[in-house]
């Protein structure tokens, strides 16, 4: 880039031609109005020329190289190069692009990856939190740079960097259309039944899963491995078992788990609340078996609502997973942004202007 200075006295006697396709690095207002005339980053053109030649400050330009990319161009570029499947980007707005959900799912980012293409002066990468539930229309990153062009090696620098990673940089996983069985252990009235019922089915509707059928058993080891294994061979792909204490040792459910085939994955998650929650899965086929305390499918806000997402999307949840909620855990009022929006299934955010 080659700076330019504009004067205010010499602007009407440059030649046009010297003019057009300067950039302007500078918020310019109008000399009447007040109102902003000339954003930084703007591409001068012949329509803007008897406005500028008005402007009463000096003016302070560059002239691009051949080998820079103006920012508005940089920005569509790193959008493309980090964006994966289940995102669309938009315009540039004030130069900077945004990356939108295009289906329901959960969000995973390379956080790794966000450091490393950032470390590059001026490059400008900012994304939302790793393994968040998104819907349609949520914006979940943007793509800036801070000057108004950059060399055009650094944008191939990070494509290559990129082409080397094993996965996108950012995509939306969408949630699966598990078959899920729910055993209740739980001796509940016909009225608190039907409220939770409806609570399951509203919650594990929404991720587009479908329940085969409840099984409301005796709070006994041999009635649970018996209700397991008969949704499992019905051709249940989920199990929540509901009811119980994990505090226990002999609790029904989790002396269960090992005739039916599973292993518990970790017992108890380290946040509040929902500490209660507990998660296997069968041994054979991996299918999820999620234990829910009894609060956890009246309530938006618990462990079971950070970590069905994770389940929904197909993820194999790990130990480790599950002992990092720790970080985050206080499951308080200003949390609530990282849970399920189980009343809608799209946003519209606008770009910020």
């Amino acid at each position: 880039m080659h700076p330019v200075t504009l004067h205010p006295a010499t602007i009407a006697t440059t030649p046009p031609a010297d003019l057009l396709d300067l950039i302007i690095t500078q918020e310019i207002a109008h000399p009447e109005t007040g109102r902003n005339a000339f954003h930084k980053g703007h591409r001068l053109t012949a329509d803007d020329l008897p406005l500028l030649a008005q402007i009463p400050q000096e003016i302070h330009t560059v002239r691009l190289e051949a080998s820079d990319v103006h920012e508005d161009l940089a920005a569509r570029r790193l959008a493309e190069l980090i964006r994966g499947d289940g995102l669309m980007q938009r315009d540039p707005v004030q130069s900077r692009v945004n990356i939108v959900a295009t289906r329901k799912g959960l969000l995973r980012v390379d956080a790794d990856a966000v450091i490393a293409i950032n470390r590059p002066v001026g490059i400008g990468i900012f994304t939302a939190l790793d393994r968040l539930p998104v819907l349609p229309g949520k914006i979940v990153a943007g793509a800036k740079i801070a000057p108004v062009a950059i060399p055009d090696d650094v944008l191939r620098d990070i494509a290559a960097y990129l082409a080397n990673r094993p996965g996108p940089m950012l995509t939306v996983k969408p949630f699966l259309p598990f078959v899920t069985g729910v055993i209740v252990t739980e001796g509940v009235s016909e009225k608190v039944r039907d409220r939770f019922e409806q609570a399951v089915r509203r919650k594990i509707g929404w991720y587009g899963a479908s329940v085969l059928r409840f099984a409301h058993v005796a709070n006994t080891a041999r009635a649970v491995a018996d209700a397991a294994a008969s949704l499992l061979a019905d051709g249940a792909t989920l199990l929540l078992t509901a009811g119980g204490n994990m505090m226990d040792p002999l609790d029904a459910s989790l002396q269960a788990l090992s005739s039916f085939d599973a292993e518990l994955t970790r017992l108890g998650a380290p946040a509040h609340p929902g500490s209660m929650f507990w998660l296997g899965y069968t041994n054979a086929d991996q299918i999820p078996v999620v234990n829910l305390a009894s609060c956890s499918m009246y309530s938006k806000s618990t462990v079971a609502d950070l970590v069905l997402p994770w389940v929904m999307a197909g993820e194999t949840v790990t130990s480790d997973d599950l002992a990092s909620l720790g970080y985050g855990g206080l499951l308080d009022r200003d949390m609530s942004w990282r849970f399920p929006q189980y009343d809608a299934d799209a946003v519209d955010e606008p770009d910020e202007t």
